[in-house]
């Protein structure tokens, strides 16, 4: 009897050790898994802030071209976006002088055939 309780004892020993060695495995893996995600999260962060950066610069070399070659279209284009950024939402109002630079596009409109 004593042979099968020393039995007992040292298969539950080494099952406790075992278990010990598993959560220690697993917090190892963790850990890296962890520090992995954090890696590749920073990288496609940089990558996805250098292709900002170019495609704001392809942008303003565009504006820029295009401002060379027309700079009242460009002047226009500028206000159109002002206009838009003034008047999004519904709900703003805007009290503006008929004579005001924010009618500057709009004034003196007449049709091509007269």
């Amino acid at each position: 009897m004593q042979f099968l309780e020393e039995c007992k004892q040292k298969g539950r020993g080494e099952a406790k050790e075992f278990r010990a060695k598993g959560a220690e495995m697993a917090v190892t893996i963790t850990s890296t898994a962890d520090k992995e995600v954090t890696v590749i999260l920073a990288d496609a962060e940089k990558k996805s802030e250098i292709m900002k950066g170019e495609g704001d610069g392809q942008r303003n070399k565009i504006f820029a071209d295009a401002f060379g070659q027309d700079p009242e279209f460009f002047a226009f284009y500028r206000a159109m976006q002002a206009y838009e950024k003034a008047l999004i939402g519904g709900e703003t109002s805007l009290i503006l002088s008929p004579d005001s630079e924010f009618f500057k596009f709009f004034g003196n409109v007449k049709s091509k055939t007269e």
